[in-house]
């Protein structure tokens, strides 16, 4: 096994076995992935000060970071995004390098790439996020296509393209 995987005072990583977690990807203390998830290279899952889970069938793509943060089920986190001691709820998209700090965001969410989530911030559900420091508008409210970007980037698509990835995942 190439992963990293690391213990951090009597605390180790939880992989559910339908879980596809790279062999470059970073895991740290209290941390649970959970089954038809995938974690992808460059990934850092560090649950040292507070626990990292990833819900079912939730993706963090390439070299984002996740601190001591719960991603709700079939949350898709983008390629270089940070997440730090916050709650984002199900069904809800992170944009690539978008930065939530002490943050809650809300379920069926759009945070847009980029974007810069403050510390103390919490995001109602279906909603729209954008801009640093981030604002938001309901999702209702905006010409985003929540249907299509959902059947896109929340489909079993990702956990299809783990699974052949054979050389990548364990």
């Amino acid at each position: 096994m190439d992963r990293r995987e690391y213990a951090f005072e009597g605390a180790k990583p939880d992989i559910h076995e339908d879980a596809h977690v790279s062999r470059e990807s970073t895991l740290v203390g209290d941390v649970t992935v959970a089954a038809g998830a995938s974690v992808w290279p460059g990934v850092v899952l560090r649950g040292d000060v507070g626990p990292v889970v990833v819900g079912e069938h939730a993706h963090v793509g390439d070299n984002a970071s996740i601190h001591a943060s719960t991603l709700g089920d079939r949350v898709m986190v983008g390629h270089g995004a940070v997440v730090n001691d916050s709650e984002v709820g199900a069904d809800t998209l992170v944009g690539f390098n978008a930065t939530l700090d002490e943050a809650v965001v809300g379920e069926r969410c759009v945070v847009a790439t980029g974007t810069v989530v403050p510390e103390g911030m919490s995001i109602p559900d279906e909603s729209f996020v954008r801009g640093v420091p981030a604002s938001y508008t309901p999702l209702s409210e905006t010409t985003v296509d929540v249907d299509t970007l959902f059947e896109t980037y929340q489909s079993g698509g990702y956990t299809d393209l783990a699974a052949r990835h054979e050389d990548l995942f364990e």
